[in-house]
This record gives structure tokens, C-alpha cells and sequence, in this order.
């Protein structure tokens, strides 16, 4: 069949203002699901910021001292320079290790909890604001707690296998309690200050329960975690880094909901690092100790030694005074070997902890080599002095470089015995941890508006996703673009279509045609447009039978079927309009008519078609129903009796309209529409989905029917303000005097 020009076009806004104007129409549509999905989070937000449990930080600062003035080095002042800066990371991860943190769990019975029991959500923020004991229990059930009710639980052992378990201990007054669990072989009962100690089936059970502090009936919730899954969770939680680079300040901190808490758990810690470098020390110096205890007796013999030669040369030669020159050179070679000889002592200690590749070792092998050589050249100049003098500048030498060494080792020794003694380490905890005053989270203000920010943008993503997924058309040119189709008229909602609806779901008598009722109606001027552009397109058909359909119910093409046989008999064309959707066709009701003696029975032979036809129902309109409906529709009109019946309406009208079911819901449709010179589809506003008219299409070109056009029904203007009060104005009437009353639906 052929397709003819469609109408003259729509005016409409610029190609490039056209995506952001259907954006703006998608968010304005879905304005009521972008509201409440705001204010569901944005409520949520609230509900967050002023019921969760606020979280504190408490912090400690540590100094790491390369080389604390009480010892130095173990072999005096000049070896210090060669000392290597000890790394952050390493001081870092010995704070963070399970020797320090450990001892914070254990001092602190951190794999113990022991809190309230709480309404859940609300019962804590409650609990919070309200002073003194509660009565337990919401309506004298649960055993709540709603108050400042206490526990303190030193020690709480259960078997390995029901650790990480939920326990209840019920408060019984008088300092008693009861301690409730499934694994218990019955409920263990004990008294405040004293160990409670059962064996059950389970295994055994210990409970020191120090301080209870609520009215009898209230539950608290116990539970004995592993002690290295307490350990590992607080070493992920501590933040410990470095203030600077190189700085030799590091700072910890920890978040915790119990501010009390949060700071003993911080300080001890710092206090056991303290301690444990102390320690450290005390146990390296030990070694030194041990080291430098062998060395001194040889350096003392070496002295010994030494004052003898010197002795016997001053007695065998009397005195003799050195030169000026003499005197100096001394004072240089004594330092320079006192030096050389202390590095390579430090050098074959070090070498008692560390191999020869240590930073240590290989910085002690470059100053050795360095003085090595400055003590070589020293020696070729003292050739240079006479004999004499020579011998006098050696032995003198050799005395002053083993008493130096010999001084040196014993205040060495002396401080060694400090730093082994526990008086001094290279770490101090400069600041300990305060109680936190002010909780860092959560930040209400802040909370609130991020809520409602991101509610915002929840509910734009939630409307395009809807869009997406299961939203209608809401642009005439769509359908244009994807199926090719032309729309011959976009027809507005009828608001004064309710009221018609209402008086036919009362049964009452008469005639309920818009056009009839409302000739002025906006949607009744777009029908108007489609009758004129109906009759072009009939131009070059085989026939003067049109078929209305659309791809699903409830597009309203019984809607525009109706009023447009009546306004095409207005305009004096004599109109057959046929219902032939015998599965749930209703087009009697709207010219008041009852269903029965109409097509089927025609079909059936029941009845003629003259005496099934209602005449002049309308001046120029004559209307034949669905008859009753029967069983087997699409076998009815397949029946030659159904082409003989179109044959003689055509010849009897100028126009036969026909109505048919959804393309898409059943076969009726494509049977008919092979017959008919002219098919149009109706389509809804916001319901019919392009997929739908590409299917539509397809069937009914695959039952050699094709489809002249698209009628667009059921335009709302008001929902997209942003794009129809320009794109369709033509289409609302009321810039033309044609203002109408409000409504509801059509079709």
C-alpha cells in the first residue's frame, strides 16, 4: 500500500536545544520519584548524624633520638659520627607489632565485651542523653537498658570454640547476676567481686565480674573474643605514621567510640613501646658490656707496656725536651691513632651483630681507610725528625693513645652499665593521649548535606533509569527518527474525558462522545487536523476501509476512533465505525447502545447486516458492534464471510472505520488490516514504548498490511512544561481561546 506526506510538521525548538529540553522533561516528569528518594535519604542522613555513635581520636607523639646523650657510643664521641639514622619504618612497625599492642589488649581486657543491651538504632543515642538507672525493659520486655547502666569484666574465659559468642548477663540485684547462653548446660548464677568459676559440657567457664551497676532485670551483652583477632583488628585500626621526613617524630592515633577508652588504649601502648626500647637497649648493652670486659684487661697491659719503654728511655738518656715542632706533631699522631684505633674496635664489635655488608660496618671501613692513610703520612713525616727525637715522639705516642683508649673504654663501660641498669633509652613519649573532648565523626552539618545531595542525585539517576527501562514516548519526533513512521496528529489529553467516563461507569442513558459533548476540546481540534490530513492519505488507497489499532490496550484508540467517525460524519461524510475487537470492545457504550446482535452474529449468519447496523446513531454515522463475544474471534474473521461484509460496507459509506484489538495481544488486527486501504496506529503518551512500534510495524507488514501513520495520543503538556509549552503549542488550544476544565483521563 502506499504512504502519503505526512501533515504540515509541528513547529519545535532548535536540533540543539532538544536534548537538554527532553532532560529537562524526563526530571520534571519524574519530579514526585526524585523528591522522594531525596527526602527518603536525606531523612536517612538525619536519622545518621544524630543517632549514630559518635567517634573519637586520641593520638601520642613519639621522639626517636639517634643517639641519646647517656650513651652515646660504646667507644666514645668520634665514633657517633659513623652512627647510621636508624629508619622510621622500623620504629614504626615496633610500635605497631604484637609485643607493644599486646600488651595493651591484655592490660586492658580488650577481647572482652561487655556493654548494655540497647533498643536497637535508637536505644543507644537514647541511653546517652538520659542520667541515673532505667527501668529494664521496653514495656517490660527485653531487658533494655535505657540509662547509664555499667559493667566491668576483668576476666571472662570460655571455651575457643564459643568464642566470638553472644552471652547475656541478666543484672539480679544485690550484686548478683545471672549469666545466660545456649551452650550453658543451665544458667550459671554469681555475686560482683568474685570468680565464678563451672565447668559445663561445652567446656570450662570463668567469669570475675568487678562493678555492675544497674536495677535487676537488665541484660547486658557479654562476649569473650580470640585475643589474636582482638590484637590484629587493633593493629589495622592504629594510624601511625612519621611527622616529616626524618624527623624522628612519629605520632599515633586511634578512633574509638569510648573516648576513655580509646586514650588508655593509646597510652599504653606508648608506655610499652617506651619500655620495650628501654629494654632493648638495656640487652645490647649487656652484650657491649660483655665485649669491652674482654677488651680492657688488653688494653691495660698495652698501657703497662708502654709506660715501661718510656720509662727506661728516660732513664737511660735522662731528660729531653722535644722541639716545638716535636711537641705539635705528637698531639696530631696521638689523635689520629686514638681514632684509628677506636674505629676498628667499634668496627670488630659491630661485627658481633651485623655482617660486613651493614651500612654500619661499610661507613666504619671508609673512615679506617681515611685515617689509615692520614696515620701513613704521619709516619713518613716523623722520618723526618732526628733519631732521638724519633723515639722519644714514638714511645711518648704510644702512651697517650693506650691511656686514651683505656679512659675512654672505662667511661664508656660506666655508661654502658646505665643504659643496662633500664635508666635510659633512645625513645620518649613526648605527649600522651587526652581524653577526647569532641567527637571527629559524624560531622552532622556536613552528613546532612552530603544526605541530600546525594538523595538528589539518587533520585536524577533513578529517573533516567526509569526512563530507560520502562518510560513511554514522550516526543513524536522519536517515533519519526527509530520506525520510519509518520504522526499525522498529536492528539492532548482530554481532560473532560473523566467526566464522560464517570457517567458511563454509572450506566447511565445517553450519548458520551467528546466531540458530541465538547466539540471545542483541544483533543477534538487535533481530530479535526486528522480528518484533513486522512482524506490525503486516502488518496491512493485500494479501499475506503481505515483500521485503527494500537500495539497494546489502553492507548485509547477506542477513544479516537469514536470521536473521529463522529467528527468525519460532522464534515459530511457518510462513516460506517465498526467494532470489531471481539474480545473486549466497548465502543457501544459511548453511543449508548447494547453489545448484542452486531458483527459476530453477522459473521455467524445469526443476522443480516442491516439488522444488525445501528442507523444515524449520529447524522451521517452509523455504528455496528461486537455482538456478543465469541469464542473464537480470529477463526470468525478469517471466514470469506468477513471479506463479503467489507466489500458491501464499502460500497454503502464513504468511510468505514474500523476498530480493531492491540496488534501486539493477539491475530485479529493483522487478519483485518490486509483488507483495509488505509492502517493507522495509535500510540500513548508516556505508555507506548518505540520497541512497541517497531513490533507493531513488523507484524503487520509480515500480514502484508502496511501503516500509513502514527496517531500520538494523550499528550500532557503540563508534566513537561520544559519541552511541550513550545514544542506542541500549536497543540494547546488554550493560546487560542480554546481553554478547557480539568480532568483526568481518555480512552
Amino acid at each position: 500500500m502506499n504512504q502519503n506526506p505526512p501533515p504540515v510538521a509541528v513547529a519545535g525548538p532548535p536540533d540543539d536545544e532538544i536534548d537538554l529540553v527532553r532532560y529537562l522533561d524526563v526530571l520534571l516528569a519524574s519530579r514526585v520519584l526524585i523528591a522522594t528518594i531525596a527526602a527518603v535519604v536525606l531523612a536517612l542522613g538525619v536519622a545518621y548524624a544524630f543517632l549514630a555513635r559518635p567517634v573519637y581520636q586520641a593520638d601520642i607523639l613519639v621522639q626517636v633520638e639517634d643517639n641519646p646523650n647517656s650513651a652515646k657510643s660504646l667507644l666514645g664521641d668520634v665514633s657517633s659520627l659513623f652512627d647510621v639514622k636508624a629508619e622510621a619504618t622500623a620504629e614504626i612497625e615496633i610500635l605497631r607489632s604484637r609485643m607493644v599492642v599486646g600488651k595493651a589488649v591484655d592490660n586492658l581486657h580488650l577481647y572482652i565485651y561487655a556493654k548494655p543491651k540497647y533498643l536497637p538504632f535508637v536505644g543507644a543515642w537514647i541511653a546517652s542523653r538520659a542520667k541515673g538507672l532505667s527501668e529494664p525493659g521496653l514495656l517490660g520486655f527485653g531487658g533494655y537498658a535505657w540509662a547509664k547502666e555499667s559493667i566491668s569484666v576483668d576476666r571472662f574465659d570460655v571455651p575457643e570454640s564459643l568464642e566470638g559468642e553472644k552471652f547475656n548477663l541478666v543484672a539480679l540485684g544485690e550484686g548478683r547476676y545471672r549469666l545466660e547462653q545456649d551452650s550453658l548446660d543451665q544458667p550459671l548464677e554469681g555475686r560482683v567481686g568474685e570468680l565464678l568459676q563451672a565447668e559445663q559440657n561445652a567446656g570450662r567457664f570463668s567469669l570475675l565480674v568487678t562493678d555492675l551497676k544497674a536495677k535487676p532485670g537488665i541484660i547486658f551483652n557479654l562476649v569473650r573474643a580470640s585475643r589474636l583477632q582482638t590484637l590484629e583488628k587493633l593493629q589495622d585500626q592504629l594510624k601511625i605514621a612519621e611527622k616529616g621526613k626524618q624527623s624522628g617524630i612519629i605520632g599515633a592515633s586511634l578512633d574509638g567510640t569510648d573516648p576513655k577508652l580509646t586514650a588508655s588504649i593509646l597510652n599504653d601502648i606508648g608506655d610499652e613501646y617506651v619500655a620495650q626500647n628501654i629494654k632493648r637497649k638495656a640487652a645490647e648493652a649487656e652484650k657491649s658490656l660483655v665485649f669491652l670486659g674482654d677488651l680492657l684487661p688488653q688494653l691495660k697491659t698495652e698501657l703497662e707496656r708502654a709506660e715501661v719503654r718510656y720509662n727506661e728511655m728516660r732513664n737511660k738518656r735522662n731528660t729531653f725536651n722535644l722541639s716545638e715542632e716535636g711537641k705539635a706533631f705528637l698531639q696530631e699522631s696521638v689523635t689520629a691513632e686514638t681514632s684509628l684505633l677506636e674505629l676498628k674496635q667499634k668496627r670488630t664489635e659491630l661485627l658481633t651483630r651485623f655482617t660486613a655488608t651493614h651500612p654500619s660496618i661499610q661507613a666504619l671501613d671508609q673512615q679506617i681507610a681515611t685515617l689509615s692513610a692520614i696515620v701513613g703520612g704521619m709516619a713518613a713525616r716523623m722520618k723526618t725528625f732526628p733519631n732521638v727525637e724519633q723515639d722519644t715522639l714514638r714511645l711518648m705516642r704510644d702512651v697517650q693513645v693506650n691511656n686514651d683508649l683505656y679512659v675512654g673504654l672505662l667511661n664508656n663501660m660506666q655508661q654502658l652499665k646505665l643504659v643496662k641498669a633500664g635508666k635510659v633509652g633512645n625513645v620518649r613519649l613526648l605527649d600522651n593521649a587526652p581524653v577526647p573532648e569532641e567527637p571527629i565523626k559524624p560531622k552532622k552539618s556536613l552528613t546532612i548535606a552530603l544526605a541530600g545531595i546525594v538523595g538528589l542525585l539518587l533520585g536524577v539517576v533513578a529517573a533516567f533509569v526509569r526512563n530507560a527501562l520502562y518510560g513511554g514516548i514522550t516526543d513524536s519526533q522519536d517515533i519519526e527518527q527509530h520506525s520510519g513512521l509518520n504522526v499525522y496528529a498529536t492528539v492532548p489529553l482530554a481532560q473532560q474525558q473523566a467526566i464522560l467516563s464517570e457517567e458511563i461507569r454509572l450506566r447511565k442513558r445517553g450519548k458520551f462522545l467528546l466531540a458530541d459533548r465538547y466539540p471545542n476540546d483541544p483533543s477534538i481540534e487535533s481530530l479535526r487536523s486528522l480528518r484533513t490530513a486522512l482524506q490525503f492519505a486516502m488518496l491512493d488507497a485500494d479501499n475506503n476501509r481505515v483500521l485503527l489499532t494500537g500495539p497494546t490496550p489502553g492507548v485509547g484508540k477506542s477513544f479516537i476512533s469514536a470521536n473521529l467517525a463522529l467528527v468525519m460524519a460532522s464534515g459530511g461524510k457518510r462513516v460506517l465505525l465498526v467494532d470489531a475487537d471481539m474480545r473486549k470492545g466497548y465502543l457501544n457504550q459511548y453511543f449508548g447502545q447494547e453489545r448484542q446482535r452486531g458483527l459476530s452474529e453477522v459473521l455467524v449468519g445469526k443476522v443480516g447486516f442491516d439488522e444488525a447496523v445501528h442507523r444515524n446513531v449520529f447524522e451521517n454515522l452509523d455504528f455496528l458492534s461486537t455482538g456478543v463475544l465469541p469464542p473464537n474471534p480470529a477463526e470468525l474473521l478469517l471466514n470469506e464471510r468477513m471479506v463479503t461484509l467489507l466489500q458491501e460496507m464499502s460500497k454503502g459509506y464513504d468511510l468505514v472505520l474500523i476498530d480493531t484489538p492491540p496488534v501486539l495481544a493477539v491475530s485479529d488486527t493483522a487478519i483485518l488490516a490486509a483488507r483495509c486501504g488505509t492502517v493507522f496506529l495509535v500510540t500513548r503518551f508516556e505508555k507506548t514504548t518505540i520497541g512497541e512500534v517497531t513490533e507493531s510495524t513488523k507484524q503487520l507488514r509480515q500480514s502484508n498490511a502496511d501503516v500509513n501513520g502514527v496517531v500520538f495520543n494523550g499528550l500532557d503538556a503540563s508534566a513537561y512544561r520544559y519541552g511541550y509549552g513550545s514544542k506542541y503549542g500549536r497543540y494547546r488550544y488554550a493560546y487560542y481561546g480554546y481553554a478547557s476544565e480539568q480532568g483526568k483521563v481518555q480512552g
